[in-house]
């Protein structure tokens, strides 16, 4: 394990870290490629989790050598979003942490993959959740990111929309995909991986801290407030 440093910010992933999406999506996948006579599994999901949604579907296409357009797979698959997103569940020890983060006035935002229309279902009845963070940066939505994970574009603007714009070796961010925690290195942040357990272990190397759950997280080893127990 790396060695721990003190931070003032904190930036979390949003599908698989906090919120439980990672298998709705699988499903999708699996509806959009059967009528082509194709699957895909979780592991080959995983490789491409954190990418935009435009750069996932393009090496979708592309790998399964399909007849049909990027631009028309991604619409396909948001016209299945109302149904699928209707009801997102937590991450365990997503909520606990969130909050108490929020409690102690420690910066907090997102910077997820993700699109605007796919993050306001999957947030439809979490309003008061995501209140508490201070800005949210989705990747394939927002025109300051030009790149999606790995690269550490996402991340970079996050940090920059605090209004003290912190450094970001000051930032400490949550992952569950190695797309994203390789970004998270490449922007110059400490990085704690929750990773799936199906998740083979050299794919966690790269973090600076590897946990089952949420749920273990110590916040006073990297200079965070402690929760009150």
């Amino acid at each position: 394990m790396a060695s721990l440093t003190p931070v003032t910010h904190v930036i979390f992933d949003m599908d698989g870290l906090l919120l439980d999406t990672v298998g709705i999506y699988l499903g999708l996948h699996v509806r959009l490629l059967a009528p082509y006579g194709h699957t895909i599994t979780w592991e080959r999901l995983m490789d491409e989790m954190g990418r935009s949604c435009i750069e996932l579907c393009r090496n979708i296409c592309r790998e399964y050598k399909l007849d049909i357009s990027p631009e028309d797979y991604m619409e396909n698959m948001f016209a299945l979003y109302p149904g699928a997103f209707a009801d997102t569940p937590f991450m365990p020890g997503a909520e606990r942490l969130v909050r108490h983060l929020h409690k102690h006035k420690v910066p907090i935002a997102i910077a997820s993959g993700g699109a605007k229309d796919s993050y306001d279902l999957k947030t439809t009845n979490h309003g008061e959740f995501i209140s508490m963070f201070k800005h949210v940066v989705l990747a394939s939505s927002d025109p300051e990111v030009k790149q999606g994970k790995p690269s550490p574009d996402v991340f970079l603007v996050c940090a920059g929309r605090f209004p003290d714009k912190p450094d970001p070796s000051k930032c400490l961010v949550f992952e569950d995909a190695p797309n994203g925690v390789e970004a998270s290195v490449a922007a110059g942040m400490q990085v704690v991986m929750v990773p799936d357990p199906r998740l083979k272990p050299e794919l966690t190397t790269g973090a600076t801290q590897v946990l089952a759950s949420l749920e273990d997280f110590k916040p006073e080893l990297f200079g965070l407030p402690p929760y009150e127990e």
